[in-house]
């Protein structure tokens, strides 16, 4: 296939498409969403919860598979002002949620995570990790002996027009993305190698560029200034969330034994 970037081991792709180029390749995948699905799974994983992802809209299918897993679904962060519980800002996940159960529906990030679940491991990284995702796929790559693919989810454009491409790539993703990939070990692609290049050329104005960004711009228009605030710190979580049995939990000591070889379990639709 002319459009997998072989025979590099270390790959980026962007969105939906990209995310089921690389689990059909048998990639390990690292799904990046910085605002805010990455940063929420992050968030809500090191405090011990489980999250299963699932894709939207959040309608009444998805409250009816929170039902029969006895999971709260998430809301959008106006709902949950209004209403409390659970959003896409991490800021609403604590040392409270150990061990509960939550759905999870994204335009971006679960999406993605979706059509790449029967990757051999599937991952989540975003500034907050990155040290600590890179380190635990550059293990999986060695034991699993198979390629990595970095896939930055972006956003949508919301007026698209007959076969217009509605995938509106975010810098905001393509820096974390960067970050990620720069402490990946193994040859990197052309692609992999630019998203690297946009890192190192923003310097230590990365804070400053996402928080200056569209995505960024539109939460705090929206008043959650402080979840950019918070997504846009570099390496304060040890925490990687990794796909098992339908749900992101954190990686422990010998998960890796689980992952190898097996794919994930059947979907409920």
């Amino acid at each position: 296939m002319f459009f997998d970037q072989a025979p590099y081991d270390i790959k980026l792709d962007w969105g939906q498409r990209g995310a089921r180029a690389a689990a059909e390749r048998g990639d390990i995948i690292i799904i990046v969403d910085v605002l805010s699905f990455s940063s929420t799974v992050v968030t809500a994983v090191q405090h011990k919860a489980n999250i299963y992802p699932y894709p939207p809209p959040a309608n009444e299918q998805a409250k009816a598979y929170a039902k029969e897993l006895g999971a709260e679904i998430i809301r959008g962060r106006a709902e949950a002002v209004r209403t409390g519980g659970h959003s896409l800002s991490p800021l609403t996940f604590s040392s409270a949620d150990y061990e509960r159960d939550f759905v999870l529906c994204s335009m971006n990030g679960a999406a993605c995570t979706w059509i790449a679940a029967q990757a051999p491991a599937l991952l989540v990284g975003c500034l907050l990790n990155a040290s600590a995702v890179a380190e635990t796929a550059n293990r999986l790559r060695l034991e699993l002996r198979a390629a990595i693919t970095v896939v930055p989810c972006g956003e949508k454009w919301p007026d698209v027009i007959g076969s217009e491409n509605n995938l509106r790539p975010g810098i905001e993703d393509y820096l974390g993305a960067g970050l990620i990939l720069s402490k990946l070990t193994g040859s990197k692609s052309a692609e992999a190698e630019v998203c690297i290049g946009a890192l190192r050329s923003s310097g230590q104005r990365i804070r400053e560029l996402i928080w200056e960004c569209t995505s960024a711009r539109e939460l705090r228009g929206r008043g959650f200034e402080a979840d950019v605030t918070y997504c846009c710190q570099v390496d304060i979580s040890y925490a990687v969330p990794v796909m098992q049995h339908n749900r992101f939990i954190n990686i422990l000591p010998g998960l890796t034994a689980e992952l190898n070889g097996q794919a994930a379990a059947p979907k409920k639709n």
